[in-house]
């Protein structure tokens, strides 16, 4: 069973991360780096789980649609989407290899996948397969594409300087409004 939830939870991981590397069409990142951007996902994790228990605790006297708005926007979107851009910008944005538009979204999304994969198996080992498979359709792809349109907009703002700090704040807002 252990093994089996193990898949589940890694499988979408596994296949978004193969999919976008095989994108890459010019010049593929270093492997070494693609784990660097998984670890900083998973890292995040960590500082996530802590602010968003904090952020939790301000929700107690919410209610309805107050709550679930300030649960979507506030204690995952802000935090999540937020952890993100800070990893990709202190790890990745003055790397040398980030040396093309898709770049960013390379390291974007294996930064998403990172923890993506540790929130999945928090979630499947809790839940079971059904919530797996759910995620898998949902959850998963969801962080994946959040990823994208955050490294599309680095990749824009590294690329167009005269642009960049609209794009700096693209590459935040619309993966924090979108999540």
């Amino acid at each position: 069973m252990f093994n089996n939830l193990l898949f589940i939870s890694l499988a979408p991981i596994l296949i978004i991360a193969f999919y976008i590397y095989s994108r890459d069409k010019y010049e593929k990142e270093p492997l070494s780096f693609l784990l660097k951007a998984l670890l900083a996902g998973i890292i995040i994790v960590i500082p996530v789980v802590l602010i968003e228990r904090l952020l939790t605790i301000s929700s107690e006297n919410m209610e309805g649609m107050t709550n679930a708005a300030y649960t979507a926007f506030i204690v995952a979107g802000l935090t999540e989407e937020g952890m993100k851009y800070l990893a990709f910008y202190l790890f990745f944005w003055k790397n040398r290899n980030f040396n093309e538009r898709f770049d960013g979204i390379v390291y974007a999304v294996y930064i998403a996948l990172g923890f993506a994969g540790i929130e999945n198996l928090l979630y499947v080992f809790s839940g079971g397969y059904s919530v797996g498979l759910v995620r898998a359709l949902t959850a998963v792809p969801a962080h994946a594409l959040f990823g994208i349109a955050m490294g599309y907009y680095f990749g824009m703002a590294k690329f167009y300087p005269s642009y960049k700090p609209y794009y700096l704040v693209l590459a935040f807002f619309l993966p924090f409004v979108f999540h």
